[in-house]
Parts: structure tokens; sequence; C-alpha cells
């Protein structure tokens, strides 16, 4: 359903990367990331008077999909591999309705369970449409790292999620009354932001701070953040949330689709909070 826009994000992230090399300005810019980031850390641990900071993750040696722990794939027959060839969903663990539901409620808890004023203050962002997409897709992000886990039942969740996402961005822009030309276009550059984004996302979770910090600083800030101390701040939201909804339970996940999020600012970063276990009838509602 969203090939074509993710071929179109695909070439229009290897021609801007391509452009970039010529001139070595990715280079300069993500070195200079790094440095901030490094700088930042070096300054807080000096000033005796100030909150110790999280330890900054550098490492030289970047995680490919191979050496990450990877979900065992339950076998499938091969009628069922053949008409997921095609294109179609063979049988799941579970009801087909029950995951869409729990999609809808995954991403509803995207978006009802942030607090969007906080990250545009913090992250001195303006108050408008595009911003409120730009923190809903990095949430929508997490959720779709978590569920590709969960084998072809997660994959299946991850495809309505991201339906959810695009009739929900469709259905605001509406309400806030831009006309069909303008919302055909924005609908068409948000896409290509999304795919790009999720390239730059998984790319800096498997690597150091650095990496990710550059992906926050390209998507979240459009390349216009100044201070370090919100790339900070970004970089260890995204790290303990990962590590957070890493701990809850796959299956509890697929029939239920609640997700409780970390606060933005918190005074013990580096621990995890109890996860409370979600109950849910027999039907899985």
């Amino acid at each position: 359903m969203y090939r074509r826009p993710l071929q179109s994000a695909v070439r229009n992230v290897i021609n801007v990367t391509a452009s970039r090399a010529a001139t070595g300005k990715v280079l300069d810019q993500e070195a200079c990331l790094a440095r901030a980031l490094v700088a930042c850390q070096l300054a807080r641990v000096s000033s005796p008077c100030l909150t110790p900071c999280r330890t900054l993750h550098i490492t030289t040696q970047l995680c490919n999909v191979k050496q990450t722990p990877q979900h065992s794939e339950e076998e499938v027959g091969a009628f069922t591999k053949l008409i997921e060839a095609m294109g179609f969903t063979g049988p799941l663990k579970y009801n087909k309705w029950k995951i869409k539901i729990a999609a809808l409620r995954m991403y509803t808890c995207c978006v009802e369970r942030i607090n969007y004023d906080e990250f545009f203050d913090k992250c001195s962002l303006p108050d408008t449409l595009n911003s409120w997409f730009l923190v809903a897709q990095l949430h929508v992000w997490m959720c779709l790292v978590r569920m590709r886990q969960e084998g072809r039942e997660g994959k299946y969740m991850c495809r309505y999620i991201v339906h959810s996402m695009w009739e929900d961005v469709e259905q605001r822009s509406k309400i806030m009354g831009i006309d069909a030309i303008h919302r055909k276009e924005g609908m068409k550059v948000m896409t290509e932001t999304f795919y790009a984004a999720i390239f730059g996302y998984d790319e800096g979770i498997l690597s150091d701070d650095s990496v990710l910090a550059a992906a926050l600083w390209r998507n979240i800030f459009n390349c216009e953040c100044e201070d370090p101390k919100q790339l900070e701040l970004m970089v260890e939201y995204v790290r303990k949330q990962m590590q957070y909804i890493d701990a809850l339970d796959g299956e509890d996940l697929l029939l239920t689709g609640e997700v409780k999020w970390r606060p933005l600012v918190e005074e013990n970063a580096q621990s995890i909070l109890k996860v409370a276990t979600p109950t849910y009838n027999d039907t899985g509602l």
C-alpha cells in the first residue's frame, strides 16, 4: 500500500546523500554534532554544582540486523508463503480484527498519551501541524521497532499502525481547513519525511549517540538546533523509551496495544519503571 511513497522516499534519500557527500557537508555536520554532545558532557562533568548527565554512548562498531537479537520466525506452510508472496496475509496466531483494534489503540497511545506542548517547549518547536507530526512519527517509529520483533503478527500490526497514522493526519488537515490541493502536497511531503526518518532512526538506534543525535537533528529539529542540551535530552528520551518498550510483553501488546510512555524529563532516567501488566478479556478487548 505504501510501496510507491517508500520507493520515492528511498530515491530522495539516496539523491540527497549523494549530493551532500560530494561537498562533505554530511560528515562535517555529524562531526559537529558529536563534538557538541561531547562538549556538553565534559562541561557537566567538570561542573560540580550541576546535576550529572547520562553517560555518552560512543562506539566504533556499528550493529547490523544479523548481530541483533531476532524474533524466531514461525514455520509456515507452502500455501501461506505463496499467498504472502502475492501480497496477501496468511493465517495468523490471533484474529486479524483483534490485531487491527490493538494497532489503533497503540497509535492512539502515540497521540493522546504524549505531552506535545512539553516537546514544543523543551525543543523550541513551533506549534504547527508539521511539528506535531514530527513528534508523533517518532513515537510511531518506536512502536514499529517493538512490534517488528513479534513475527508475522507484529508486522501485520505495523501496517495498521501506519494506516491509522495517515488517516489521522488527513483528518486533522481537513479540520484545520487545508484545501484538497495543498493537503495532497502536504501528505506527499509527510510521507517522504516519514519513510526517510525511519531509515535514519533505525541507523541511530543501532549505532552510538552521535548517529542517533544526527538523525534527531535532521528530522525533529529540521537541521536548525543550536543547543546541544536539546539534542542530549532527545537522545536520552529515545534510549530510555526504547529500553522501556522492549520490557513490555509482546503478547499483551498484540492483544491490547496499550503503551504507557515515560516522561520527557525525569530525575532518574537510568531506571526502568516496573511494567504494569495490562488486563483484557477473553476476546482480547
